[in-house]
């Protein structure tokens, strides 16, 4: 049973702290990395939206700048069909592992902007939180990385592995070209495991390593039904409103206990037994807390599980939006030509997206009203995740969390999806660590986007920790490549 994640004891017992003037260098300087991940904050590198194309580049060339400052080598701004690749690395541990470190540098867009008490990319510390859009997700993180890099090249005693570093841009829209990207560049991006920084943990007090993310599809339902606008008093009643029969259709998803309706979606979702379950209820978050970070009132869903199950081992579809008809001000009595909703699903193991995506365009045409003609639309979906807890690479995560937070980290599931790990274990066949440092209440996604700066101190701290043990692990079952090999023919960079 996993009540914490145990140490092993080739981490535990360390004659001597190799880490100590890369932490104290850290330290020194925590005012300027906060200074820097602001400059890094500024930039509205919002990856969905075709007006910051600019600023996306812009803020890869100073990631890119900022990398070669701090020591790294063989850096790159890498053109893709979309946002471009950020590269660089750092191979001089002969014999040692190779570690790929993945972030993103792209964000969400900030509307509403009228919901955000400070402007989204102009970022402000209020307490010991530095809020802007990308705080959290991504730039905050993925910057705790860089630091430990920069303190351990400039302030220690140099890097204890070698180094990877492979930052995209085009994470917040599913990544659609990071897959082609990794195929053409497997030998450059080999490895022996892939950390991630964009997870969440319980508190500022208890990190946690998380071992299962859910999978994701997206999908756009589009109705139509007479050629022009109708008078709604004249015809209203007598012709079917396509909007109308949008609700009653997204109505027929679930039923009144709250499981998806469509015919075999929940044939292949893994049950899980109750020694997991009761694991997940003693470390996961109570119904109580998920309510309180959400700001809700009361929970919704599938019957007989807790809310902190029904959002990482059940699967699910949400509305995410929905519009037909006319927008204005004001009332226009007329009958929609058409309308459209968009919808999320999670899928959890062993969930096939495709299968699903099949299950749901038979399931749609089924109970499109007569008369009324159906459009579906998919886009980038990805599958569910599980990592093994007992890797060396997660175990070195484990001692690294404990010396970092001063604390034991807890394995969590998380209810949301990160395509690239999947990306990362298909393509690349590498183990992947997901070591977080957000809170759930750091409003990723939302406003008043937050990154909580003690958080981003012992991030940097848990790094440094993460990569001295990596170097200290002489186990054949960690070191599955010849890295010298590695490191003399690290491939080439490639381009669309």
């Amino acid at each position: 049973m996993f009540a914490t994640a145990d140490v092993p004891m080739r981490f535990a017992n360390l004659s001597f702290d190799p880490t100590a003037l890369a932490s104290a260098y850290s330290r020194k300087h925590h005012g300027r990395f906060v200074a820097e991940l602001g400059e890094f904050i500024r930039f509205p590198s919002i990856s969905a939206q075709p007006q910051h194309k600019g600023d996306t580049q812009r803020c890869a060339a100073w990631l890119t700048d900022h990398l070669k400052k701090i020591g790294m080598e063989r850096v790159a701004v890498i053109p893709t069909s979309g946002h471009p690749v950020v590269y660089a690395e750092h191979c001089h541990a002969a014999g040692k592992p190779m570690v790929l470190i993945y972030g993103h540098y792209d964000v969400q867009p900030a509307e509403p902007l009228s919901e955000w008490r400070s402007a989204p990319f102009e970022p402000v510390i209020r307490g010991d939180d530095l809020y802007g859009r990308g705080a959290s997700d991504d730039k905050g993180q993925l910057f705790t990385h860089v630091k430990a890099l920069e303190a351990l090249l400039r302030g220690g005693q140099g890097l204890p592995v070698n180094i990877k570093c492979l930052f995209e841009g085009e994470e917040e829209i599913g990544s659609p070209s990071l897959p082609d990207f990794m195929i053409a560049n497997r030998q450059l991006l080999a490895a022996d495991c892939a950390v991630i920084s964009d997870t969440q943990i319980p508190a500022a007090g208890q990190p946690a390593i998380t071992y299962a993310l859910r999978g994701s599809i997206n999908f756009e339902l589009e109705i139509t039904g007479q050629k022009r606008e109708l008078h709604s008093g004249v015809l209203g009643g007598a012709i079917h409103n396509p909007l109308q029969a949008l609700c009653e259709m997204i109505a027929q998803l679930h039923d009144q206990a709250g499981r998806i309706a469509i015919p075999g979606f929940y044939d292949r979702v893994r049950r899980w037994d109750m020694k997991e379950r009761a694991y997940m209820k003693r470390v996961g978050p109570s119904d109580e807390k998920i309510l309180q970070d959400a700001g809700a009132a009361m929970g919704w869903g599938e019957r007989n599980y807790s809310l902190y199950e029904r959002t990482t081992i059940r699967p699910t579809i949400t509305v995410t939006a929905m519009h037909g008809g006319y927008q204005g001000s004001g009332v226009k009595a007329a009958i929609p030509t058409h309308a459209v909703a968009k919808l999320n699903f999670r899928l959890v193991p062993d969930q096939d997206p495709q299968e699903i995506d099949r299950l749901f365009r038979e399931y749609v045409e089924q109970i499109t009203p007569p008369g009324l003609r159906l459009r579906v639309r998919t886009f980038a979906s990805s599958r569910p995740v599980l990592i093994g807890r007992s890797h060396p690479a997660v175990m070195a995560a484990a001692h690294a969390y404990r010396q970092g937070f001063g604390t034991a980290p807890v394995f969590l599931r998380n209810g949301g999806t990160i395509p690239v790990v999947g990306l990362i274990q298909e393509i690349l066949h590498l183990p992947v660590v997901l070591m977080g440092f957000g809170l759930p209440d750091d409003r990723i996604h939302g406003s008043n986007e937050k990154f909580h700066l003690p958080n981003f101190f012992n991030g940097i701290e848990t790094s440094i920790r993460f990569l001295t043990a990596m170097g200290q692990s002489q186990h054949a079952s960690l070191v599955r490549r010849d890295n010298s090999q590695q490191i003399r023919n690290t491939g080439t960079f490639w381009g669309p």
